[in-house]
């Protein structure tokens, strides 16, 4: 870390990267796709397609926004508190959930209450940076979890 940032900023400042990442994607993709819809990426796997999201993940529970942005608040203020346990093998789930849930938490707190979706693998619903963001994180903190402890040596 440099010597300018104070010790344990680090996963706020990936979580900041995460934020400013999600939100300059989403908004390049209502840019680009408004007009079009769909864009293939690569061939029949992989296209671009615009779909704004009133649900949850997959699209369930469609116009819940004041429930998804209650749980999205109480998901960051959670991060945030276990964050300053200072488990550092949890900096970089904990960061990226937090950066997730709070570029998703921007969507929604706009007018129309969705959130951008645009990465289309076809076989999958269409997702965002903020949701790869939440996915890896899950699936790291499973992994630590079936590990059973983290670096120090607990979990």
């Amino acid at each position: 870390m440099h010597p300018f940032l104070r010790k344990g900023l680090e996963p706020f400042i990936i979580a900041g990267l995460v934020v400013i990442i999600d939100q300059i994607t989403k908004a390049i993709a209502v840019a680009k796709l408004t007009s079009v819809g769909s864009l293939p990426v690569i061939g029949t796997i992989v296209s671009f397609t615009l779909v704004k999201n009133t649900g949850a993940a997959f699209g369930l529970f469609r116009y819940q926004t004041a429930v998804f942005v209650a749980i999205s608040v109480l998901a960051i203020i959670f991060t945030i508190f276990y964050l300053a346990k200072k488990k550092p093998a949890l900096y970089l789930p904990f960061a990226l959930i937090l950066g997730g849930a709070a570029g998703n938490l921007i969507d929604r707190l706009r007018p129309g209450g969705y959130v951008i979706d645009f990465i289309d693998l076809h076989f999958w619903p269409v997702f965002n940076v903020a949701d790869s963001c939440i996915t890896i994180a899950a699936i790291s903190l499973f992994v630590i979890i079936l590990k059973g402890k983290d670096a120090s040596g607990t979990v």
